[in-house]
């Protein structure tokens, strides 16, 4: 399933299950479900709680995660998919190996005219 597959998906289940729902909930779902993910991390690196599966929640907690931003993507008229693939479009130029000050090549002959500012 891709993301806008989820959208399509998981639109019609807010509807019918939050239908009063605000537009800032989703995102505070999602926050909070990165906070459990967080826990579970920390756990996991510090070695206790090891009667608990840290990466079946880190897991789920992503998981998660990305169903609330789909509804939070919905709720606001975002296309998740496009800007998922907007945003790896451009992440994915950047060379932080060659190009450590911001990832970009920032030789001035390299530039365009937008890159300038003009």
């Amino acid at each position: 399933m891709n993301f806008r597959e989820l959208q399509e998906k998981h639109a019609p289940w807010v509807e019918r299950n939050f239908p009063n729902a605000e537009k800032w909930e989703p995102l505070v779902g999602a926050i909070e479900e990165l906070g459990e993910m967080c826990h579970a991390f920390l756990k996991l690196h510090q070695g206790i709680r090891t009667n608990e599966d840290h990466q079946a929640k880190m897991c789920d907690a992503v998981g998660d995660t990305i169903v609330y931003l789909a509804h939070f993507c919905t709720m606001n008229n975002i296309d998740m998919q496009s800007a998922v693939e907007d945003a790896w479009a451009e992440v994915s130029k950047r060379d932080w190996v060659n190009h450590k000050g911001n990832g970009k090549d920032i030789n001035p002959e390299h530039l365009t005219e937008v890159g300038r500012g003009m």
